[in-house]
């Protein structure tokens, strides 16, 4: 039972750990996105 308790717990910090870590890379997608489309209206 405390192995099954322990890995449940370990399981759950790797999920958390993974979605932050999506969502930082959402943000630098998004980020590089704005910087092409701001580049694209400065060559304008």
């Amino acid at each position: 039972m405390r192995k099954i308790v322990i890995l449940a717990v370990v399981a759950a910090a790797l999920t958390v750990s993974a979605c932050n870590t999506i969502a930082g890379v959402g943000q630098d997608v998004s980020a590089a996105g704005r910087a092409v489309t701001n580049t694209a209206k400065d060559a304008k």
